[in-house]
């Protein structure tokens, strides 16, 4: 039997920006990407720690070091500039997964793995 688990966790992430204009997507710093086993294109769960409001979207990866994570599309109303989220992706497998996870401070940066 397959069963849906956590594959990959950023926590505690800061969005920076939003663009409803955009057509969809969360765009996150290739550095936390690459750190958190997400992929480029991967479907993910937002969560709002600061309001509890969540939303699937795909990853867009963005420039590396910037700290930017930009919350794109109709999404952009549901989540703000300022509010805390933990962006997660998830993975079938028919045995325990370890998941690889991170937790970042205000600006974004890695401060526990």
């Amino acid at each position: 039997m397959l069963v849906s688990q956590l594959k990959s966790k950023i926590h505690r992430a800061m969005v920076t920006r939003g663009d409803v204009e955009y057509e969809g997507s969360i765009e996150i710093p290739e550095d936390l990407v690459k750190a958190s086993g997400l992929w480029p294109g991967e479907k993910v769960l937002v969560a709002s720690v600061t309001t509890g409001n969540r939303f699937e979207t795909y990853v867009l990866v963005g420039p590396p070091g910037t700290g930017q994570i930009i919350v794109n599309g109709g999404a952009a109303h549901l989540i703000k500039a300022g509010e805390r989220v933990v962006i997660m992706s998830f993975a079938l497998d028919d045995k325990p997964i370890t998941p690889t996870r991170i937790i970042c401070n205000e600006h974004n940066e890695i401060i526990a793995q």
